[in-house]
């Protein structure tokens, strides 16, 4: 079992992604700029912007999973200044104090999350990312880059931003959006493995026209939407980034992915 360092363990994936690796024994510690609540992994304060705590964060660790991104698009939903600028400090400035922290701490393996067709998007956040991404391919530490498709929450996200409009004007453009849990899994599986360099893709198990996911969307919550199929060139498609990956494929659907987040909805309310 390996002592890990995980950034990014407090978002969606990390949140899937630090109890799977404790879960089979891996030593976990999670670095963060606030200290949280986990019995089960150890908290290393620290700034991936700065490098501010760093090196002691890395003290003693074996490999890295970076899963930290900012992307303000899935923070808060698209902007207009999404179109034009894009911050750097984490998937850039701290990927590059990161690698650096490593070199120095002699990790064996440094893990980066990726996204699947960040070369053929044109957003800015797309060109941060694979900034950061080549960062890695270039370094001279032993990695692994997995890349991965849009995650289901964030599929959501965008229809939940939608639901106030009668009319969906929606692509028609294949996709495979992935369950975290999925991505979690994969990530856990290549601490191990003992494989280095370009992982492959994953992506959820169905791929369809991203039109249908959003009638999925609407059967599941009971709303009734007028859903207009738009089509777009494949070129269009992965400017926008809809993409689809057959490399390697989760086991949890859509469809099953919103029946759990309305269970989850109602044994709240």
């Amino acid at each position: 079992m390996a002592k890990i360092l995980v950034t990014g363990g407090t978002g969606h994936l990390g949140r899937d992604l630090v109890p799977t690796l404790a879960g089979i024994g891996h030593d976990v510690r999670l670095l963060a700029r606030t200290a949280g609540n986990g019995g089960s992994v150890e908290w290393a304060l620290g700034d991936l912007a700065t490098g501010e705590g760093i090196d002691d964060a890395l003290r003693g660790v074996d490999a890295v999973i970076h899963a930290a991104t900012l992307s303000p698009i899935a923070r808060r939903g698209i902007r207009p200044i999404d179109f034009f600028s894009s911050p750097t400090s984490v998937d850039v400035e701290g990927t590059r104090h990161l690698l650096a922290a490593s070199r120095r701490a002699g990790v064996s393996h440094f893990i980066f999350v990726s996204i699947v067709g960040l070369e053929f998007t044109t957003l800015p956040y797309a060109r941060v990312k694979l900034a950061g991404e080549r960062l890695v391919r270039e370094c001279s530490l032993s990695w692994s880059v997995i890349r991965a498709t849009p995650f289901y929450y964030l599929l959501a996200q965008m229809l939940d931003g939608l639901r106030w409009l009668p009319v969906w004007p929606l692509p028609t453009s294949l996709s495979n959006p992935v369950d975290t849990r999925d991505v979690a899994a994969c990530l856990t599986e290549a601490v191990s493995d003992g494989k280095r360099g370009v992982r492959p893709e994953i992506g959820g198990p169905e791929a369809m026209p991203f039109a249908n996911f959003a009638r999925q969307y609407c059967e599941a919550l009971g709303i009734n939407r007028f859903i207009l199929p738009l089509p777009l060139s494949h070129k269009m498609s992965l400017k926008m980034g809809l993409i689809e990956t057959g490399e390697r494929l989760g086991e949890r659907t859509w469809k099953a992915w919103l029946a759990e987040r309305a269970r989850i909805a109602r044994a709240d309310s």
